[in-house]
């Protein structure tokens, strides 16, 4: 987790914009938190103060006929969403919860609960992406302070075609390092009327991932597409494909009879989980529940569907020793714990996937490992260079999250 450090509590714009005012003309750097439970994500860097956002409370606007929702930074999560579940809508990009994976490295200490602004600043979505996109797909508008201490909004309440530059893109996943987020405004969507998940038991990895991706290429359109190896989850002990439908009650039951019969194999058993155990694994799924009870460093991996098990493969190849493992987004997303290792088996991990192509992110480890190795995969060249004029068109003196996501800025 990140060292103690003084904080300084956000009301509004103009603290934000005097707080980093001041301190740019000490040369200081900024932490910025909400509830706490990103403060473990990135590269271990001190800063001399945290700029606290939990103050920037309140729902500001919330239209359900419209399908928009503006919400203050410091909002929590949960209580959007239960604003939401009054009116049967919700957020579509599903965005993860990591307050439960840094509490198993704790040991079930309590982290504060995430906020609507900690959620973009990270770009955090769930296993509905695959199908929904990702939180910066649905972020129609924000206000906040750059680095330069300067009060910007940009974007609106509709979505619309961007002639300009479309900033909703750039400060969505980055941390914190371009800008302080003070307002946030979102689309959202209708829940879906009922769900269930299919389970797909009785082939081995390899299989289930291909089955997976034949699913996707079907009309029965699944929303969540899962890899559980045995012992993952919902206490298998074989390998399962796990596909979600969403939709009215009737669409969902045609649906999973249809996937079935496409899907059929001499070697496959069927399961349905109904929506309330559906509702369940997909919570569990979406906050890495099979990978953050183990005590180990996490790994979050990303690339193309069909390269998913061969990029395991290879690490389990190089022997690194992994405790757990399962694969969202059908096999383009991989979680994976391996045990404790002073480099955390970087070299390992990137090799495997520069091989396929795609980026890995050291998720959770200690603050001594995090400042070692390179948390984000590393960048080419000209990419490199563009997320350096991208900063310092924001915070040309580094006053944000300094070498929070690289070591040089």
């Amino acid at each position: 987790m990140r060292s103690a450090c003084a904080t300084l509590e956000i009301r509004d714009e103009a603290d934000a914009v005097d707080a980093i005012c001041a301190a740019k003309a000490k040369g200081d750097c900024c932490a910025i938190v909400g509830g706490g439970s990103k403060s473990g994500l990135g590269r271990f860097a001190p800063q001399a103060q945290a700029l606290s956002t939990a103050a920037l409370t309140g729902v500001t606007l919330y239209e359900p006929d419209e399908l928009v929702l503006s919400a203050r930074a410091g909002v929590p999560l949960s209580e959007i969403e239960a604003l939401l579940d009054q009116q049967g809508q919700q957020l579509a990009f599903e965005p993860m919860d990591y307050g439960r994976l840094f509490g198993a490295e704790t040991g079930g200490a309590t982290i504060g609960g995430a906020t609507i602004g900690g959620a973009i600043a990270v770009n955090a979505a769930g296993p509905r992406r695959i199908k929904a996109g990702a939180a910066r797909d649905h972020l129609l508008g924000f206000r906040c302070v750059t680095g330069r201490g300067e009060q910007v909004k940009s974007g609106g309440r509709v979505m619309k075609n961007v002639t300009g530059y479309d900033l909703s893109k750039l400060v969505c996943g980055s941390y914190g390092t371009l800008a302080l987020l003070t307002e946030l405004t979102l689309k959202v969507l209708p829940k879906p009327q009922t769900e269930c998940t299919l389970l797909a038991i009785g082939a081995d990895e390899a299989e289930s991932l291909a089955l997976l991706r034949r699913a996707t290429a079907t009309p029965c359109e699944p929303s969540a597409l899962a890899m559980l190896p045995a012992g993952a989850a919902l206490a298998l002990d074989a390998d399962a494909a796990a596909i979600r439908l969403e939709g009215p009650a009737i669409s969902v039951t045609a649906r999973r009879d249809d996937l079935v019969a496409r899907l059929a194999s001499g070697r496959l058993r069927f399961e349905a989980l109904d929506a309330r155990d559906s509702k369940t694994l997909w919570r569990g799924l979406r906050d890495a529940a099979p990978v953050a009870a183990k005590v180990g460093q996490i790994w979050r991996i990303s690339v193309a569907p069909s390269e998913g098990f061969a990029v395991v493969e290879r690490i389990r190849r190089a022997g690194a020793p992994m405790l757990a493992h399962f694969y969202d987004w059908a096999g383009g997303l991989i979680w994976l714990c391996l045990e404790t290792a002073p480099d955390a088996y970087a070299a390992v991990v990137r090799s495997a996937v520069d091989a396929s192509g795609g980026h890995a992110t050291l998720i959770r480890a200690s603050a001594e490992a995090r400042a070692r190795v390179d948390v984000f995969h590393p960048q080419p060249a000209a990419l490199a260079a563009l997320t350096r004029r991208v900063k310092e068109s924001f915070d040309p003196a580094h006053i944000l999250e300094r070498g929070r996501m690289r070591a040089e800025f």
